[in-house]
């Protein structure tokens, strides 16, 4: 990402700079997704400290519950963070200006909404899918063994389709908006910073960057997160009927935004680790396999 806007990473390092920046981004944070993912799942119950959840759950279940799904979405996020680092990377050069190697707002955001296409399609939906079925397992019938079993399940009882794509129409929009605002927003960050002469390429300003960016794109895709999580548990659910049972339970405003708190607390870290990770796995692919 903060390569790209030099005009020259090239396919392979953005590749495999997304991915490490994936896998450690996902392992680092994933104790906040369970704590969001199973608030969605079944209502706020008077708890927002993604603290107390993880609490109660390792008093509850014991700390293996915490981790259940985390495999799925450590596999996931490096597949995922890989393509649209890559997507967005081969994307905005298409529109960027030849001289300063910028983009306008519009383009920065077109930019992160197409290769949030790409990527929940290649690897979001499958992978999210999974996980969320996984934690709402862990909850109610504890059937699944492990990923593989729980796909095999899926697939015997559902067909492949809902096995895999359950909620891919919201798991895309919130991809769309959550690529587009996450990357567009770093970048338009970046661009402002770099052309007033602030260093942009260090840790500190990567770290910073990326958690403004993840605040921005929490609060402008949690309908569609909350929705996509509610149509992915593990008995299968219609996206119009989850939406309906979100606003039944909840109405608009405290349904479809259930699970910000929680979901803020690891984007904002999560974006930070993720710009960071990528700036710095990038720079060392550089030096090893060259640009």
């Amino acid at each position: 990402m903060g390569a790209a806007t030099d005009g020259k990473t090239s396919p392979l390092i953005a590749l495999l700079g997304g991915g490490i920046a994936g896998g450690i981004e996902a392992a680092c944070t994933y104790p906040f997704e369970f704590a969001k993912t199973r608030v969605q799942l079944y209502g706020h119950q008077g708890v927002k400290n993604p603290f107390v959840v993880v609490t109660k759950v390792v008093k509850d279940e014991g700390i293996r519950a915490l981790y259940k799904g985390c495999s799925t979405m450590i596999v996931g996020s490096i597949g995922k963070d890989a393509v649209r680092f890559l997507a967005f990377d081969s994307i905005r050069l298409l529109f960027e200006d030849p001289t300063t190697h910028t983009l306008t707002p519009s383009q920065s955001i077109l930019s992160g909404m197409l290769a949030g296409i790409l990527s929940s399609t290649a690897i979001v939906t499958p992978s999210e899918r999974i996980k969320t079925a996984l934690i709402d397992d862990a909850k109610t019938t504890r059937r699944f063994h492990s990923p593989w079993h729980c796909i095999l399940s899926l697939y015997r009882e559902q067909g492949l389709r809902r096995a895999l794509y359950a909620g891919y129409i919201t798991t895309t929009l919130k991809q769309i908006g959550t690529t587009g605002f996450r990357l567009g927003s770093y970048s338009i960050i970046k661009d402002f910073e770099r052309a007033r002469g602030v260093d942009v390429d260090g840790p500190v300003a990567s770290f910073a960057n990326g958690a403004v960016a993840g605040t921005v794109t929490t609060l402008a895709t949690q309908p569609f997160d909350t929705v996509k999580t509610k149509a992915q548990q593990a008995r299968e659910v219609g996206t119009l009927e989850a939406l309906r049972v979100v606003l039944k339970e909840d109405g608009v405003f405290r349904g479809l935004w259930r699970g910000t708190v929680m979901r803020l607390g690891r984007t904002v870290v999560a974006g930070g680790i993720l710009f960071t990770a990528n700036e710095q796995a990038v720079k060392v692919l550089k030096t090893v396999i060259g640009k």
